[in-house]
């Protein structure tokens, strides 16, 4: 229980730094109280959903990211989940192929 609550806390905190290396990357919710841990939403600078389809599209055509698209009722966004099943070093490689993909879709 311990440790996959720290394997999630890991994970949110790798999506953070990913988040912050990028300035056209942003969590949803503000306030860190407010942060999901597990499904982080994040907005993308000047998106809409046109570019949210392309963008993750294109993520999944590589193989890098499946059903990252935020919820349909929310802001055209992504949705990671960061929860224990996932490990923390895809977490990180998944920061390059964003940048990717935004370079491809901007």
């Amino acid at each position: 229980h311990k440790g996959m609550i720290a394997r999630t806390q890991a994970n949110a905190a790798a999506l953070d730094r990913v988040v912050a290396a990028r300035n056209w990357l942003d969590h949803l919710a503000q306030d860190p109280a407010n942060r999901s841990k597990t499904s982080v939403c994040l907005t993308v600078d000047g998106a809409d959903n046109d570019f949210i389809k392309r963008f993750t599209k294109l993520l999944e055509a590589e193989g890098a990211a499946y059903d990252i698209a935020g919820y349909r009722d929310a802001p055209p966004g992504l949705r990671i989940w960061c929860g224990a099943t996932v490990d923390t070093s895809d977490i990180e490689a998944l920061g390059p192929w964003l940048e990717w993909a935004w370079e491809q879709c901007k």
